[in-house]
């Protein structure tokens, strides 16, 4: 890998671009870290990006609430293409059980970045989920899950998992997560091919 800093710098302000833009509702700019055929995958989302944009916006629109938390990142770039991995925390607020919670999913975002007539873009984007908790806003306030719910999902996230199913998302019950599994398995496999352009 040639790790050129200039490129390694761009992609990781694209990174934090990424997460303002999205956060603060701000679609065109949001659209310029991407390239036209990318696909973001998430817990509740899969497919192209302007399809994560409208679903996103029409869930806003019905007080869904998610903010993101960088941490760092790892960047590999191989001539024109890249792979980055960005440790951050998915903040979501909603009420559940009657109880308005707040859930931490501690998480990576593992992407795939290209160069093409010299501008780096985001390719395709998963997240993987490492560890989750759920919290009363108010703390004289307790929340009582159901069980048969929460145990259909992997313990990463299993509470993300309940509070987007409650709000009326269908939530994959297989995303990549720390514990592995062919899917994360699959990921990290897809990353390294793609740094040797297959």
């Amino acid at each position: 890998m040639d790790n050129n800093f200039t490129d390694v710098l761009q992609i990781k302000d694209l990174i934090e671009r990424w997460a303002v833009y999205r956060d603060a509702l701000m679609w065109d700019k949001f659209r310029t870290v991407w390239h036209d055929d990318g696909v973001m995958t998430a817990t509740w989302t899969e497919g192209p990006y302007e399809g994560f944009i409208k679903i996103t916006e029409e869930g806003v629109k019905h007080g869904l609430n998610i903010l993101h938390i960088l941490g760092g990142s790892a960047v590999e770039v191989n001539g024109n293409r890249a792979t980055a991995m960005t440790k951050f925390m998915i903040l979501q607020r909603a009420v559940v059980e009657g109880v308005l919670c707040d859930v931490t999913c501690y998480a990576r975002h593992y992407d795939l970045w290209e160069k093409r007539d010299g501008r780096w873009g985001l390719v395709y984007r998963n997240t993987i989920a490492d560890k989750d908790r759920i919290d009363p806003v108010d703390n004289t306030q307790a929340v009582v899950l159901d069980q048969s719910i929460l145990e259909q999902f992997p313990i990463e996230y299993r509470h993300l998992a309940y509070l987007q199913t409650k709000i009326g998302y269908t939530v994959d019950r297989d995303c990549p997560r720390m514990s592995g599994g062919k899917s994360l398995e699959a990921l990290y496999k897809r990353g390294a091919d793609w740094l040797e352009g297959e």
